[in-house]
């Protein structure tokens, strides 16, 4: 007999077990608890953000994050339909290391008949010492009426402009060695006018939605948020280590199966805290996917 559907077992087979970046993190939704989705990251040796630290980088919480959240949203749902995230926060509390498992339980506590509104803890020891929390809104189904497009990132190519990336993608050589990046497969470039570009090659295992396809929301997220780490070590002096503090990121369009730049901003570098903007694309820089915006403590290396 067929898994019924709220099951762990309808689930894990009918939308994880399909999504490629899932099943190659090796998350796996382990209870589901009334409308409470409760999803376990491995630990693994690939999430080192912070060697300094010996801490988790912010990228694998986000994917966590937004696939429990997203398991939330089919919980509440009252029939199985699409839908896709709008946006997500991220707020780093406690230091966290990839050498233990992470623990992330979610629920959506809000329903209308367009949007999901949905909130997440993740923690590692112990539910009640969370590592982050988060916030996500879904998008119920696809509008059938033809939206206005998102605004253009400033200081780029105008609208129907054909933007023409550079050929060659260097491989990203920085003062710490950070796993995540290199997992990610990160690599990059300078644009016609000398600025630094970042690129995310297409991957097969970065696939979060198999059927049209699309890149994982995670993924997008964990791409700007490295975007935004290794601008601030590449443009700030030592000692300063950036320490991720928050995550605010706002979904404009779907991430093709296809190559994904991003291209940083300095907001603001105060004596303790930096705010870094990141514009991510893929066909045009007038065409952004996704719009991030992060807070980082300055900090010395040895500093906890």
């Amino acid at each position: 007999m067929s898994p019924t559907p709220r099951t762990p077992e309808y689930y894990a087979r009918m939308f994880f077990g399909a999504i490629p970046h899932v099943v190659e993190t090796g998350i796996r939704l382990e209870r589901v608890d009334g409308g409470k989705a409760t999803m376990v990251l491995p630990a693994r040796a690939d999430w080192l953000g912070d060697p300094q630290r010996g801490l988790l980088h912010p990228g694998p919480l986000t994917v966590l994050a937004d696939s429990a959240c997203g398991a939330a949203i089919g919980l509440a749902l009252e029939r199985p339909q699409p839908y896709a995230t709008l946006d997500l926060r991220l707020d780093l509390l406690r230091p966290a290391g990839p050498d233990r498992d992470v623990w992330c339980t979610a629920e959506c506590f809000r329903m209308t008949e367009s949007i999901g509104f949905t909130h997440a803890t993740l923690w590692q020891d112990r539910e009640d010492a969370p590592i982050a929390t988060a916030l996500a809104t879904f998008m119920r189904a696809t509008a059938t009426k033809r939206s206005a497009p998102p605004p253009s990132n400033p200081g780029t190519a105008a609208s129907g402009t054909v933007w023409t990336p550079p050929a060659v993608g260097e491989a990203i050589e920085s003062r710490h060695p950070l796993p995540y990046i290199d997992y990610l497969g990160m690599r990059r470039s300078r644009d016609a006018d000398g600025g630094r570009i970042y690129r995310l090659p297409f991957e097969q295992k970065l696939i979060g939605n198999p059927a049209l396809p699309a890149l994982h929301g995670g993924v997008i997220a964990a791409f700007a948020e490295s975007a935004a780490l290794l601008h601030l070590l590449e443009t700030l002096p030592e000692p300063k280590f950036p320490k991720p503090i928050d995550f605010s990121l706002d979904y404009l369009r779907s991430g093709r199966p296809e190559e994904t730049f991003a291209r940083c901003e300095t907001i603001r570098v105060g004596s303790r805290v930096a705010l870094v903007q990141v514009w991510s694309w893929q066909s045009s820089p007038s065409q952004p996917i996704s719009l991030t915006r992060g807070h980082f403590l300055l900090a010395d290396p040895e500093a906890g």
